[in-house]
C-alpha cells in the first residue's frame, strides 16, 4: 500500500501511484526539515557545553569542533560500508531502516542525558532584534550621529540575558547603524523602558554589525563548495570506466569516497594531536593558529586537490587513447580505479582545515545569542555552493560547446582535466579574496561582565578597557587602568 509491489527478473515493474509519490516526497521533506534543525543546533549546543562550563573547560572547546567533524566523517564512512552493502544485498527497506533506528537510539540517549547538559534559557528571537535595529536606524536616518560614542544608548540590565560572556563594544565601522542607539524624544515609554523599534542598545547594534562583518569570510565557504562539490560526482563517472577489481571484489564507484572520510579523520587527529602542539610552541597561541589561518591553509590544499584531479584524468585518458578506447565510453580502461583516490584524500585534508576552521570562526565571532544562526550559515554556504556549482557546470557546457565539450557524456572524449584546471584558477581567486578579508577583518571586542579570565586567555593590557575575542582567545584589559 505504501509502495509499489516488488518485481524481479524481466517482469515489468508497476509504477508508483500519486499517493505513494506524495508520501515519498513528504518523507524526504521531513528529513530535510529535521536535518536543517539538528545540524546547526548540535554544533552550537555542543560548543556551549564548554563555553559556559567555566575557564577550565573552555580550553577544550576548540577540540570539540575537530571531534564534531571527526564523528561526522566516521559516521559517513560506516554508512558507505554497512548501509550501502545492506541496500545492495538486502534491500532499500532495511537500508533506510538502519539510519532510522540509529536516530531513534540517539534521541533516547539524548533524553536520558538531558539533565546533565548546560542549557541556555530562551532569550527571544535574535532576528527580531536585528530587525528592530534596522527599523530604528532607518527612522533616524536624517539624524546626525554623536561625535562621542559614549553618548549612545547602553543598558546592561536589558542586555544581561543576551550577553552572559560580555557586552559587545562599540566599533567605528558601519556608523549608519549607530543611529539606532541615539536617544531622542519619544524613544522611551513612561516607565523609562526603551521602545525597541525606536531605540536599540549599543550591544544590539553591534550584534548586527558582527553578522555583517563575518559575511565576507562566510562567502569563502560558498566558493569552496562551488569548486569542490563535483569532486565526488565526476570521480564516480571516472571510476565507472576504470578497473575496479580488488582481488575477487568489484568496488562500487560511490564507495571510493571512503578515502575522503578516512583522510578527514586522520587529518583531524594529526591536527589536534601533533600540529596544534607544535604550532603553539611557535606562535604562543593556545589554539596554535587562528581560524582564519587554518582556512587559508585549507584553500591552498584544495587547489592542490584540483591539480591532482586534473593529473588523474590526464592519466586515465592517456591509457584510454593507448588502448583505442576513446570512443567506447562503456568500456573498462585498464587503469586502476585507485588513481582517483588521491583527489579524495587531498580533498579530505582541505576539508579538515577549511571547513572546521570556518565553523570555529563563525561560532567564535558571532554574537553570543546568535551562534546557532552562525553555524546554520555554514550549512547554508554548502547549499548555496552546490547551486553555484551547478551554474558553473552549465556555463562551462555552454561556453565549451563549440570547443570540444569539456563535460560531454563520453568523458573519454571530454576535457574534464580542463575543468579541474579552471577550478584551480577559481580557487586561487578565492585564496586571494580570503587573504584580503583576513587582512582587514576586525575581531569582536567584549566588555567582560565577570572578572574571570579563561585558562586559554592571552592577557593584553590596553588603556580603553575591553576584551578582544580573537578566535576564542581573550585579549583583555582592565577598564580605567592607569587612570
Amino acid at each position: 500500500m505504501l509502495h509499489p509491489p516488488s518485481c524481479s527478473g524481466d517482469e515489468k515493474c508497476k509504477q508508483a501511484s500519486t499517493w505513494q509519490l506524495i508520501l515519498l516526497y513528504f518523507s524526504l521533506f521531513l528529513t530535510t526539515i529535521g536535518s536543517g534543525g539538528i545540524r546547526p543546533c548540535v554544533a552550537a549546543f555542543g560548543a556551549d557545553q564548554f563555553n559556559h562550563a567555566g575557564a577550565n573547560m573552555e580550553a577544550k572547546k576548540r577540540t570539540f569542533f575537530n571531534l564534531y567533524f571527526f564523528c561526522l566523517r566516521l559516521a559517513t564512512g560506516i554508512a558507505l560500508i554497512v548501509v550501502v552493502y545492506v541496500q545492495e544485498n538486502v534491500g532499500w527497506g532495511w537500508g533506510l531502516n538502519i539510519p532510522t533506528i540509529t536516530m531513534l537510539i540517539s534521541i533516547i540517549i539524548f533524553v536520558f542525558g538531558y539533565s546533565l547538559y548546560i542549557k541556555s534559557e530562551p532569550k527571544g528571537s535574535p532576528l527580531t532584534r536585528l530587525a528592530q535595529v534596522v527599523v530604528a536606524a532607518i527612522k533616524k536616518r536624517k539624524v546626525d550621529g554623536p561625535i562621542d560614542a559614549k553618548l549612545l544608548y547602553e543598558d546592561k540590565e536589558l542586555d544581561a540575558s543576551i550577553s552572559t560572556t560580555g557586552l559587545l563594544r562599540h566599533t567605528d565601522k558601519i556608523r549608519c547603524l549607530d543611529r539606532a542607539a541615539i536617544v531622542m524624544e519619544g524613544d522611551k515609554t513612561d516607565t523609562g523602558k526603551p521602545n525597541p523599534w525606536r531605540l536599540s542598545t549599543v550591544h544590539r547594534v553591534e550584534e548586527l554589525k558582527s553578522l555583517i562583518h563575518i559575511t565576507p569570510i562566510w562567502a569563502v565557504g560558498i566558493f569552496f563548495i562551488a569548486t569542490a562539490s563535483n569532486i565526488g560526482t565526476f570521480a564516480i563517472l571516472q571510476a565507472r570506466t576504470m578497473d575496479r577489481r580488488l582481488g575477487h571484489l568489484k568496488i562500487p564507484p560511490a564507495t571510493m569516497s571512503i578515502f575522503l572520510d578516512i583522510s578527514t579523520i586522520l587529518t583531524l587527529a594529526f591536527y589536534d594531536r601533533i600540529f596544534v602542539p607544535i604550532a603553539r610552541r611557535i606562535t604562543g597561541r593556545p589554539s596554535g593558529i587562528t581560524s582564519l589561518q587554518r582556512m587559508i591553509i585549507g584553500v591552498v590544499i584544495s587547489m592542490l586537490c584540483y591539480v591532482v584531479a586534473a593529473l588523474a584524468e590526464i592519466k586515465r585518458k592517456s591509457v584510454a587513447k593507448e588502448y583505442g578506447l576513446l570512443d567506447k565510453p562503456k568500456a573498462v580502461i585498464p587503469v586502476s580505479v585507485f588513481w582517483v583516490a588521491p583527489q579524495y584524500i587531498v580533498y579530505g585534508m582541505a576539508e579538515a582545515f577549511l571547513s572546521v576552521g570556518q565553523m570555529e570562526f563563525l561560532y567564535d565571532q558571532a554574537p553570543e545569542s546568535m551562534r546557532s544562526i552562525a553555524v546554520a550559515l555554514y550549512w547554508l554556504a554548502i547549499a548555496i555552493g552546490d547551486y553555484v556549482s551547478s551554474g558553473i557546470v552549465a556555463l562551462v557546457n555552454k561556453c565549451s560547446k563549440n570547443h570540444g565539450d569539456w563535460l560531454q557524456d563520453n568523458i573519454n572524449r571530454g576535457k574534464l582535466d580542463y575543468y579541474w584546471w579552471l577550478m584551480t584558477g577559481l580557487e586561487f581567486l578565492n585564496l586571494i579574496y580570503l587573504i584580503i578579508c583576513a587582512k582587514f577583518y576586525t575581531y569582536k571586542r567584549l566588555e567582560m561582565l565577570v572578572p574571570e579570565i579563561s585558562s586559554n586567555a592571552v592577557t593584553d593590557e590596553r588603556d580603553d578597557g575591553y576584551t578582544e575575542l580573537r578566535d576564542g582567545n581573550e585579549h583583555r584589559s582592565q577598564e580605567g587602568k592607569g587612570k
